[in-house]
C-alpha cells in the first residue's frame, strides 16, 4: 500500500504529517503488512450512491465475496455501521445511536471545521459532513482504525474527512477549529484536566467543545486500581459535576449536560465484525449493574461547552 495524501487543508498544513505518514509501517505495528494487503485486495465498486446516514453507505456493484473477505481482515470494527456495496459492516458499537443523542446539540455545522480527538475509524466524521461540516480532522493513535478509514475512503473518496495516527500531544495547540470533540478518551488520560485544556486551546473563540465520558453517580470520581470493565488504562472515571468543573477550569462557559445514558448490551456488543469480548462479557453475569471487577456498570455522559468569543 502506498500513501498519497490529498492536498492538505490549511488547518493541518503545519502538523507533523511526516510522523503520521511514517506510522503506516511494520515498525509502528507488526500487522501493518497484513492490513495493507487487505486494502490492496479491495475490489472495484461501480458507485451508485453515497449516503452519510445512520449507516454510512457507498452503494454499487462489486465482487461481494472478495469485498467481505478484504474488510474482514481489518477486524475488529468498533465504530459504525457501514455498508459498502451489499456488505454490511455490523460494528461493535451502534454509533448511530450516540450520534442521534449528540447531533441536536452540535448546532448548525454548515461550513464548520471540526476536530474529532480519538475518532476511531472516522464514522462520526461522515455524520458531521452529512450535517453540513466542511472539514473533519480525526486523530487516533490506533493504526488499524486509520486503515479502516482508508478502506472506506477507497470507495467514498471524500478529502473532507481525515483520520491520522497522531496523539493530541503531537499536534500544534492552536485555535483552529469551530468544534472540538473528545468522545471516550478522557478516562484514559492520566491528567484529565490537561486534556480539557488542550481541547479548549484547539477551539476557536466562540467555538464549541463536546466532551463524552464514562461517568459514575457517586460523591467522588472512581479511580480503579486495576481494570475497569476489562479495559486497561482507565485512570479516572469522573462524575458529571467533575466534567463541568474541568470544563470551567479550562475557561469554557455555557456548560450543559446533554445526555446521560447507561450503556446497554444492544448498543455495544460482539458481532462477526468484532469477534472479541464486548460489554456483555465485561459485566457481572448475575448483576448487570456491576462490571466483572465489581465497579458500577458503564454509564456515559455528554457535556457541551463554549469558548468565550473574547478569548
Amino acid at each position: 500500500m502506498s500513501m498519497h495524501w490529498p492536498q492538505l487543508p490549511k488547518e493541518i498544513s503545519h502538523w507533523p504529517l511526516e510522523k503520521a505518514h511514517g506510522r503506516f509501517s511494520t515498525a509502528y505495528h507488526g500487522d501493518f503488512n497484513r492490513w495493507s494487503q487487505a486494502l490492496d485486495s479491495l475490489p472495484p465498486l461501480q458507485i451508485q450512491n453515497i449516503i452519510f446516514g445512520d449507516t454510512v453507505t457507498a452503494s454499487g456493484i462489486t465482487d461481494q465475496t472478495k469485498l467481505a473477505d478484504a474488510l474482514q481482515q481489518l477486524r475488529p470494527w468498533r465504530k459504525g455501521p457501514f455498508q459498502i456495496g451489499d456488505v454490511k459492516i455490523d460494528t461493535e458499537w451502534r454509533s448511530d445511536w450516540k450520534w442521534q443523542r449528540i447531533a441536536p446539540h452540535l448546532g448548525n455545522l454548515s461550513g464548520q471545521t471540526i476536530l474529532d480527538v480519538g475518532c476511531g475509524n472516522g464514522y462520526f466524521g461522515w455524520r458531521m459532513l452529512g450535517a453540513g461540516a466542511s472539514l473533519v480532522i480525526g486523530i487516533d493513535p490506533t493504526l488499524l482504525f486509520c486503515l479502516q478509514h482508508l478502506a472506506i475512503q477507497h470507495y467514498i473518496k471524500d478529502p473532507r474527512n481525515w483520520v491520522l495516527p497522531l496523539k493530541i500531544e503531537e499536534i500544534p495547540i492552536t485555535p483552529s477549529f469551530d468544534q472540538v470533540l473528545s468522545m471516550g478518551v478522557i478516562y484514559h488520560r492520566r491528567d484529565p484536566l490537561e486534556h480539557v485544556h488542550q481541547l479548549a486551546c484547539l477551539t476557536r473563540p466562540g467555538g464549541g467543545v463536546l466532551l463524552e465520558s464514562l461517568v459514575v453517580d457517586a460523591p467522588q470520581p472512581l479511580q480503579p486500581s486495576g481494570r475497569y470493565a476489562r479495559m486497561r488504562n482507565v485512570w479516572c472515571i469522573p462524575t458529571v459535576s467533575a466534567l463541568h468543573d474541568w470544563l470551567r477550569a479550562a475557561g469554557l462557559t455555557d456548560i450543559k449536560t446533554i445526555d446521560v445514558s447507561t450503556t446497554r448490551t444492544t448498543e455495544q456488543r460482539r458481532t462477526r465484525w468484532m469477534h472479541f469480548d464486548s460489554l456483555e462479557q465485561a459485566l457481572n453475569q448475575t448483576d448487570h449493574r456491576q462490571t466483572v471487577e465489581g465497579h458500577p456498570a458503564p454509564c456515559r455522559a455528554v457535556v457541551a461547552a463554549r469558548k468565550p468569543s473574547h478569548l
